[in-house]
């Protein structure tokens, strides 16, 4: 009987280390696939031309625009060329009943060529844990999910629609590094009314387009997308999508949104899908 046990324990034993091996294995592949990701967008990175911000290229911008660089601004402040975000919050991975899940994450970003790769945890249940890539990367979008980072449930790159949505994340992102919005990093402005404009901002063969509101304080409130490419069984349909900011605060010299909250407004209403807050952001400056 004791030689039977002790042969019970010792394959538990076994089962629980292979277990181990299996997730740690998943751990470095998968952080292996984010350096590389990172190491990408560093490649293509260019240098600020316009190292410093001058109020002067404020003229002739929208009303609204105006008001949201001088709230957000100060004179001399350094063009942002690289920021990483760290978030905490939660992510709805249902697509038709609401299936909310703590999530942390970290993004490194490069404003000039534009990319991000935001690398997230997401926590299913004790012990399973979904990794996500949601990329820009060199012109391509990426948005890869996995079990473990092992055991792929969602592979997209490669389509200009994937491409297309990325680069909208990254233009409504721009409010947590809001120099990257200015008219000499790229980024053309049109008038709408006294509260709203339109950005258009183009990398290579794509050019994207949201409508940002500002708030009475002059912010940045929300930025949206009459179409973007929503996951939805696997295919990618054009679905208009929202992204809401708020909670300033100062940071880098600069003022920006530390809470969030994006979501797919579908024909049967609006269906938030990620809900986080800024638990940490470094700032790298032209010099």
């Amino acid at each position: 009987m004791k030689t039977r046990r002790k042969v019970l324990l010792l394959a538990i034993a076994g089962v629980a280390v292979a277990i181990v091996l299996v997730f740690l294995y998943g751990d470095s592949r998968w952080t292996s696939r984010t350096k590389q990701l990172q190491g990408k967008i560093e490649v293509s990175r260019l240098r600020s031309l316009i190292r410093i911000y001058d109020p002067r290229e404020l003229d002739g911008l929208p009303a609204p625009v105006q008001r949201y660089f001088r709230a957000v601004l100060k004179d001399g402040q350094r063009m942002v060329e690289a920021v990483t975000v760290e978030h905490s919050g939660t992510f709805n991975l249902g697509e038709t009943a609401d299936e909310w899940k703590p999530f942390t994450s970290r993004e490194r970003v490069i404003t000039n060529r534009p990319g991000f790769v935001w690398d997230a945890r997401v926590a299913m249940r004790r012990g399973l844990t979904v990794r996500v890539h949601d990329a820009y990367v060199g012109g391509e979008g990426i948005l890869h999910a996995s079990l473990f980072g092992l055991f792929s449930l969602v592979d997209l790159h490669g389509t200009p629609e994937v491409a297309q949505g990325e680069l909208m994340r990254f233009l409504a992102e721009a409010a947590w590094y809001p120099t990257a919005l200015l008219p000499s990093q790229g980024v053309r402005w049109e008038a709408v009314d006294d509260t709203s404009a339109k950005a258009t901002l183009t990398d290579g063969e794509i050019t994207v387009t949201l409508l940002f509101r500002f708030n009475d304080e002059g912010l940045i409130e929300s930025a949206y997308a009459e179409a973007r490419g929503r996951t939805v069984e696997g295919r990618v349909l054009p679905t208009p999508w929202e992204g809401r900011w708020g909670y300033y605060e100062l940071r880098g010299g600069m003022h920006i949104p530390i809470e969030g909250e994006v979501a797919w407004l579908t024909p049967e209403g609006r269906k938030p899908y990620w809900r986080g807050r800024i638990t940490n952001v470094t700032y790298e400056f032209a010099r």
